[in-house]
């Protein structure tokens, strides 16, 4: 007998942070290292616009002559990030992150911010089904 696929719901990272698009890459870094992350989703009145990665802000400010306190979130992001919805199948998450080279996938519900999925929780969820199925 088959276990169900588990969904993105059991190992997401519930209540990510977020940032605004107007905001200077300079908060959003602040905001990662404080929280120990590396993905914000963007938001504009709760709706989501884009994702802010720290690999997005490290390439903006290497380049000659930006300011981070003056560029803004939106020029750094990801305008189509990858989203799902609590309820997508782990496997499905893990494959479309994996062949796209994804770092993360946010997790929407009614068009509501509920939820990140990393790599570092796709590894979680690897080591816990591993273990599951290796104990038997």
């Amino acid at each position: 007998m088959t276990k169900p696929i588990p969904t993105v719901a059991k190992y997401m990272s519930t209540q990510p942070h977020s940032i605004g698009r107007d905001q200077p890459m300079n908060v959003a870094h602040k905001m990662m290292r404080e929280h120990k992350i590396r993905h914000l989703p963007v938001l504009t009145g709760g709706r989501l616009v884009g994702l802010l990665s720290d690999r997005d802000l490290n390439l903006i400010e290497a380049l000659r002559d930006v300011d981070p306190g003056k560029v803004l979130v939106e020029e750094a992001m990801t305008s189509d990030p990858y989203a799902v919805s609590p309820e997508t199948p782990l496997d499905s998450v893990v494959g479309t992150m994996a062949e796209h080279k994804y770092g993360c996938a946010v997790v929407m519900q009614n068009d509501k911010l509920v939820g990140i999925f990393t790599t570092v929780d796709a590894c979680r969820a690897f080591a816990e089904l591993l273990h599951g199925r290796l104990a038997k």
